[in-house]
């Protein structure tokens, strides 16, 4: 169910190097800073992750691959979530350098529906946005 329908893609200009900006990916605590109230990470190929986005909808799935500061990819899905349930999606992050800066680029694949494309997409916008606001 990974592969499949319309990809959700978000771009990112963040004021900070791409290892400043990989380490946001795969630091509970850091993780947490920009997304969620509470995350449990463990950035390994194979490595489980737990990102409580708001008290009510947690997100679950497994890393498959760590390049840094360069890559991260990992399954996706929520708990309790039929539409997406866990490690059905596959989201993949790019760092690439930009100035002094960082372009982070953000692709969703497998989402079912228009609807569910949508609703990542925002939340995905939201959050990348305010991963850009820790560095000014």
């Amino acid at each position: 169910m990974i592969e499949g329908g319309a990809a959700v893609e978000v771009t990112q200009k963040i004021a900070a190097s791409p290892a400043t900006v990989f380490s946001y990916l795969t630091d509970s605590d850091k993780f947490a800073a920009w997304m969620g109230v509470g995350a449990a990470l463990d950035p390994r190929p194979g490595g489980r992750y737990r990102i409580d986005v708001d008290g009510e909808h947690v997100a679950v799935g497994e890393y498959r691959e760590l390049d840094p500061p360069r890559r991260v990819l990992m399954t996706w899905g929520w708990q309790e979530n039929d539409a997406v349930p866990p490690g059905s999606t596959m989201v993949e992050i790019t760092l690439t350098p930009d100035g002094a800066g960082t372009m982070l680029r953000l692709r969703h694949t497998g989402l079912p529906s228009e609807e569910q494309r949508n609703s990542h997409r925002g939340g995905w916008t939201l959050y990348t946005a305010k991963l850009a606001t820790l560095f000014g």
